[in-house]
């Protein structure tokens, strides 16, 4: 079924779009959040996801082992909504000076492909700036520039949300 990356900065609409493709699917859906409640800022932007999405979806919290959860909730008929990969990627990062970043991109590349049912994953396009100082920046940039560009080559559709408009790079249009 349809592998779709849907990219945008911060702000841009990229979940909003994500969410209202999701609905339209007309599949049950499972949103996976990958998002951690570390300040009241962090926390006033979950609630606000929360209260986008209607009461019938069904909700997983995973800020690691993300393929692992794919693995386990995709089903044919069955539409997961991941928000968002560098959240997830940051989650990684900041953990154990990063060494289960590694693994646990290679096991969602891997498993990417063989999943069923529709895939939605969403993601901040954070490379179209400058070179950001510090060494932990840098990388984070570095990293989700390489994700993104593995995941772009894995999904059948690639949108980038500007000002809440999509912008199709890639596969079928919408």
């Amino acid at each position: 079924m349809m592998k779709q990356l849907i990219l945008g900065g911060a702000r841009s609409g990229k979940s909003a779009l994500a969410e209202k493709l999701a609905a339209d699917s007309g599949r049950e859906v499972v949103y996976i959040a990958t998002a951690t409640q570390g300040d009241a800022e962090m926390a006033d932007r979950i609630a606000l996801h929360r209260q986008r999405r209607p009461a019938h979806w069904h909700l997983v919290e995973e800020p690691l082992n993300l393929a692992q959860t794919l693995e386990a909730q995709a089903a044919e008929g069955r539409c997961l909504l991941v928000d968002c990969l560098t959240l997830w990627l940051s989650n990684l990062l900041f953990i154990d000076d990063g060494i289960h970043f590694q693994p646990q991109r290679d096991a969602l590349l891997e498993c990417l492909p063989q999943l069923p049912g529709e895939i939605m994953l969403v993601s901040n396009e954070v490379s179209m700036g400058i070179v950001p100082l510090g060494e932990i920046s840098r990388r984070f940039q570095d990293e989700s520039g390489l994700l993104h560009q593995h995941l772009a080559g894995l999904c059948d559709r690639v949108l980038l949300t500007v000002a809440g408009l999509p912008v199709l790079l890639k596969g079928p249009a919408l």
